[in-house]
């Protein structure tokens, strides 16, 4: 936990370091407890308190005597309603959005469809425009508004704000999206990578009593992974952590862009397993479309979506061609994770994404044996591989997240990377 310090000239730092002893105490802090919890003086607690009660994000909630003689001690806890973070996850089709209260709870969300020909400047003014039905449908003052996270695809730079080189959007190729967002809005706009936003609202949202050391593995129109280790979400050195597309898994699989065979994300990512369907004669042909075995087809992410359902359908029903093909990615997944776990020693790993829950009861069924057959002896526990606690919009449901850690976490500039932290400025 963050220390304070008495400094006039830090006042706003001493707030985000009393907001974070109490948003951590699922039962509330008194004054003498948030005290001994930050370091601060008493008559420093008693002057941020006062503050932040005024700005609406805390409240009194009552008394607690706490077992012992003398007056009762008045317990403070978060406002759920005292301000509210955005959360947006930019994917090559539908832009998500989520909005968050103080504590983490999400209160509205939306889809809407990108920019069909993946222009950025489009893109950005659905985004914009989602915003602020966003906040308008939820009778939520743009002054409540603390700021936007947004989820993209890496690689990105986040000293500047720039979506670097996205595979899948080549649109928003240095693409300088916090400042373009930031003017759109007129909201301070934190940027990550979608997998990183992943691991984050996982931190945030998922089991209690859960260990700090597992990974995330977004499964959406591509693959990838984010860890979090020793409690805390693991960006490297230039927030660009974790690229596993390009990780080795299949010698004898899909030929990747790289011009290699066997890459887990080329491997395992739905179009590729589509088109293993395709040419197996499983699904129906687009129309316009000839399909020749072992040669890709342009599909756009709407037609890869719609057969990859019908693939995981086929799948659960029993087909087996269509369970090979996932039976294989499978396999991919089980030999990429077994290096990865015994690497790190990961308690668990969590799936999720748009993709993940058509194939979630096939993966949970047999990946925790592959897995275990493949580590052998080299772990002395077993790695749980479990279903991701919040759902389709995790990445865009983290980058709110981030937002919020951003507001009561003074570490989270260096923690993230981030050009600043957002300090409570309204009420």
């Amino acid at each position: 936990m963050p220390r304070g310090a008495n400094l006039p000239a830090i006042a706003a730092f001493n707030e985000t370091v009393v907001l974070d002893a109490v948003r951590r105490s699922a039962d509330g802090l008194s004054r003498v407890e948030v005290a001994a919890a930050t370091g601060l003086s008493a008559q420093t607690v008693t002057n941020v308190t006062r503050r932040l009660l005024a700005q609406g994000v805390i409240r009194e909630a009552g008394k607690h005597s706490e077992g012992s003689p003398g007056k009762p001690r008045t317990i403070l806890r978060l406002d759920p309603a005292g301000a509210y973070a955005i959360g947006v996850h930019l994917d090559p089709t539908v832009i998500t959005c989520v909005l968050l209260d103080l504590e983490g709870v999400v209160v509205n969300h939306l889809r809407c469809l990108s920019s069909p020909d993946g222009d950025a400047v489009a893109t950005l003014a659905v985004a914009a425009e989602a915003i602020a039905v966003l906040l308008t449908t939820q009778g939520v003052d743009s002054g409540r508004a603390i700021g936007v996270g947004v989820a993209t695809p890496g690689p990105i730079d986040t000293e500047t704000g720039v979506v670097v080189r996205p595979p899948l959007i080549p649109g928003w190729n240095d693409f300088h999206l916090r400042d373009e967002l930031t003017a759109a809005t007129g909201l301070p706009v934190l940027l990550a990578k979608d997998v990183t936003s992943a691991a984050v609202a996982e931190r945030w949202h998922g089991p209690a009593g859960a260990s700090g050391d597992y990974a995330f593995v977004y499964y959406g129109t591509g693959v990838g992974v984010g860890f979090v280790l020793g409690g805390s979400v693991y960006t490297g050195f230039t927030d660009n952590a974790v690229d596993v597309g390009h990780a080795l898994v299949d010698p004898g699989g899909a030929l990747c862009a790289c011009g290699r065979r066997g890459c887990y994300g080329e491997s395992v990512r739905p179009y590729r397993l589509v088109m293993q369907g395709l040419w197996a004669g499983i699904l129906p042909v687009p129309p316009g479309l000839e399909i020749v075995a072992g040669e890709d087809a342009p599909l756009d992410v709407e037609t890869v979506d719609a057969l990859f359902t019908c693939l995981a359908a086929a799948a659960a029903a029993g087909d087996e061609r269509a369970v090979e093909i996932v039976d294989r990615s499978i396999r991919s997944t089980a030999f990429y994770l077994s290096n990865l776990t015994a690497l790190l020693d990961l308690d668990r790993v969590v799936f999720g994404g748009p993709f993940w829950t058509r194939v979630e009861s096939r993966y949970l069924d047999q990946l925790p044996q592959r897995l275990a057959e493949l580590h052998i002896d080299t772990l002395t526990h077993p790695t749980a591989i479990v279903a991701s606690a919040v759902g389709d919009d995790v990445a865009a449901v983290g980058a709110a997240c981030l937002v919020l850690d951003a507001t009561s976490r003074r570490e989270a500039k260096a923690e993230w990377n981030f050009e600043f932290y957002i300090p409570l400025t309204w009420g």
